[in-house]
């Protein structure tokens, strides 16, 4: 049995959709009518990791799990771990992030992602860790001022992300869940090349064939879009880690993707031509 959390968000979806049909899946998600496109035969049970009976019901079984948290400084890693423990589970693939390995990454965001994968490591279970540089799907947060105004708006729009395609990450996470050879592995994740947000705007713009304008947003202003959005140190974290893409923390290039699946990590382009009616005007 493979436990599949995360599965309404953005990587969780795509390993929903990957695992081989005829395995047995089981979806942990707090509201199940809001899970689609699950194969037939899945099971989707209710839960949440604020509710330690329910985690224990969901995890009756699995011999591995897919897990993503998304409380910045939370204890929903300590609670699945030891509920995972607890139930026998063998093998937890983990979702975290490239920043963890930059030594000069001392933002909130991060650290708990350290203390995160720690927890894992010192659990018993085997492990396999995913560590992705940003996600492509982060240009959908243009969308909106791209169908209305022919504009994105940005931080620091000059540096360079080795940002890469969810799709990626769900399938690097499919191998280390249906084969062996991944425990004990920390998989970096990057797209084939690293990109600009300018360049991302020029590149959406070549495909949607009409002219789009990148405006600089400048710390200040960034600041305060962050902060209408997360708690404020959240937001203090997102600045801090765009200064270090700013530095070149972010533009080295991995060929995990190529060397574990034997198929080139998928470009921006790739990404942008598949979501491409996220752009267009309603």
């Amino acid at each position: 049995m493979i436990l599949v959390t995360g599965a309404t968000g953005t990587v969780g979806r795509e390993v929903m959709r990957r695992l081989p049909v005829g395995a047995q899946v089981r979806i942990l998600v707090r509201d199940p009518a809001r899970v689609s496109g699950a194969a037939p035969g899945v099971e989707v049970v209710p839960g949440d990791y604020a509710d330690p009976a329910s985690l224990s019901a969901a995890l009756c079984g699995v011999h591995s799990a897919f897990l993503v948290t998304s409380r910045v400084a939370g204890d929903q890693d300590a609670r699945f771990v030891e509920a995972a423990r607890a139930a026998g589970v063998r093998h937890v693939v983990k979702l975290s992030a490239a920043a963890v390995q930059d030594p000069l990454a001392e933002d909130l965001i991060t650290c708990w992602q350290r203390e995160s994968e720690e927890l894992l490591r010192a659990s018993g279970m085997e492990w396999t860790l995913l560590r992705p540089r940003s996600f492509m799907s982060n240009a959908l947060s243009w969308a909106a001022s791209v169908r209305s105004e022919d504009t994105v708006r940005a931080l620091y729009g000059a540096s360079a992300n080795a940002c890469v395609d969810p799709r990626d990450i769900a399938d690097v996470a499919v191998l280390a869940l249906t084969e062996p050879g991944h425990f004990g592995q920390a998989y970096t994740l990057t797209g084939p090349q690293a990109v600009t947000a300018a360049g991302q705007t020029a590149q959406l713009a070549a495909l949607l064939g009409r002219p789009l304008r990148f405006e600089e947003l400048g710390p200040g202003r960034a600041r305060a879009l962050w902060s209408g959005r997360h708690p404020a140190p959240v937001a203090e974290a997102l600045l801090h880690s765009a200064q270090r893409q700013r530095e070149g923390a972010k533009a080295r290039v991995e060929n995990t993707v190529l060397e574990l699946t034997g198929t080139p990590a998928r470009s921006f382009e790739v990404w942008a031509r598949a979501h491409l009616a996220a752009f267009m005007p309603l």
